[in-house]
């Protein structure tokens, strides 16, 4: 057997649509279906002394990758199950489209901001013309896709909305499947306990667009500035391979990478921009406080953390984002102990308790959250407040520290949320944050997109 994977696809076999569009590795298969599928190639020679694998485009060198059975295996997808060169990925194509009846809820109404992008995204796909949606954060990204989403589904393509975080994807399933309360959809991610089968919608991570082949019509990535996404080879090719021939592909983000920026003004890539929140208040501009030597947890700069915690638990519970988690620890463990009267939290990318901890800050029975930039994006939290503890730590990038300033004052009803960066020395990153969401909010007030407050 080649991995646990396999082991998944050979009891779902008998059903061939679940295998329109897929490229898995099959190892047993009944005759009847043998006969209709197309086998891929799982790796092809690109030199005598290399090998590219077909599911991530890794090129691999033959003799560090060769096992004892002198067949070549690829190392950087192996976390997706072993894919070696003596087997062949199992496919079937996609079946042309077919026109049909999508039920559509939803009473929400966009802004005239978000309405010209919602029509640019369906003219882009009736072109089948790529495009970048760059809307600051809360600007309300998902609902700009219900209509492009519903003219997709009604012409009988496929679409895949892929995010690189788990925790994105989430969140986006239950949102969509109340748009669409009777389509199937599929939500694939490493920690998927549902057996995979087939569908015109699936959300996904971006690793898992890898098992798929020539299958969307749509392919929406969101959150494209985010890691694991960025600057991954293999996850582009992914991308690439995912997608049917003509298709239309659209990244969405807030914080644009350079390599993007790079394509607007060369004209290589269709852009929306929209600088300004449905509830047009301007975007919050993060306030900078020193904390010498943040990097030691004294008692003076606890009293500091304190201070400002104080205040702002006033109106709103608290986001404490740090750099690092033996920072969280020693920083809950204080906390909790000056706020013994309020709901102290910590969590972390390897808490076992991650999923329970943001959904108790949801339903705001936590009062202070400390945590990781597991959270600078993807998520919603009603009346917010954030600090930023050592925001002059590499880990802080500039569209770190937008994504983390972006989770305060999302919501219609204003809380007077603020955004605090602690530090002992201002870096580049920290003022291109903090210039990036001023030019957001000049060039809104410029749109007449904004009331003020």
């Amino acid at each position: 057997r080649s991995s646990a994977a396999s082991d998944v696809y050979k009891r779902q076999v008998v059903n061939m649509e679940d295998l329109h569009g897929r490229k898995i590795i099959i190892e047993e298969t009944e005759r009847s279906i043998q006969t209709k599928l197309v086998y891929l190639p799982t790796m092809l020679e690109r030199s005598p002394l290399t090998i590219q694998c077909q599911r991530c485009g890794e090129v691999v060198s033959k003799k560090e990758n060769r096992l004892a059975t002198n067949v070549y295996y690829c190392h950087a997808c192996i976390q997706l199950g072993r894919v070696t060169s003596c087997q062949k990925f199992c496919h079937l194509p996609e079946r042309p489209n077919s026109p049909r009846t999508v039920f559509f809820e939803w009473s929400g109404q966009l802004t005239k901001g978000q309405q010209a992008i919602s029509v640019e995204l369906c003219e882009t796909v009736k072109i089948r013309e790529n495009r970048l949606v760059w809307a600051v954060t809360g600007a309300g990204k998902t609902e700009m896709l219900f209509a492009v989403l519903h003219q997709t589904l009604q012409e009988g393509g496929r679409i895949a909305l892929a995010s690189p975080r788990v925790d994105v994807c989430l969140e986006l399933f239950p949102r969509i499947q109340a748009v669409f309360p009777h389509e199937a959809i599929a939500l694939l991610h490493g920690n998927s306990q549902e057996p995979y089968r087939y569908t015109k919608l699936v959300i996904c991570t971006t690793h898992q667009l890898l098992k798929f082949h020539q299958a969307f019509d749509l392919l929406i990535v969101d959150e494209v500035d985010s890691f694991p996404f960025v600057n991954n080879e293999h996850l582009y090719y992914g991308v690439r391979n995912a997608r049917k021939k003509r298709s239309s592909l659209v990244y969405l983000t807030a914080t644009p990478t350079k390599e993007l920026r790079k394509l607007l003004q060369q004209k290589k890539l269709a852009a929306s921009i929209l600088p300004a929140r449905y509830h047009r208040r301007p975007l919050p501009v993060p306030r900078r406080f020193w904390v010498q030597s943040w990097q030691r947890i004294s008692s003076k700069n606890i009293k500091i953390i304190a201070h400002h915690l104080k205040r702002l638990l006033v109106r709103n519970s608290v986001l404490l984002f740090c750099p690092s988690i033996s920072l969280i620890h020693q920083l809950h463990a204080l906390i909790a102990q000056r706020f013994s009267d309020k709901e102290v939290v910590a969590v972390y990318g390897s808490d076992e308790l991650r999923l329970e901890k943001v959904q108790a800050m949801r339903q705001q029975k936590t009062d202070i959250l400390i945590t990781t930039t597991i959270l600078e994006r993807g998520v919603t939290f009603d009346a917010v407040s954030v600090i930023v503890y050592g925001a002059n730590h590499r880990v802080f990038t500039s569209s770190t520290l937008v994504q983390i300033a972006g989770r305060v004052d999302r919501r219609q009803e204003f809380n007077y949320g603020e955004v605090l960066f602690l530090h002992d020395g201002e870096t580049r990153d920290m003022k291109e944050a903090i210039r990036q969401i001023k030019q957001m909010n000049r060039l809104a007030s410029k749109r007449g997109m904004l009331d003020g407050l």
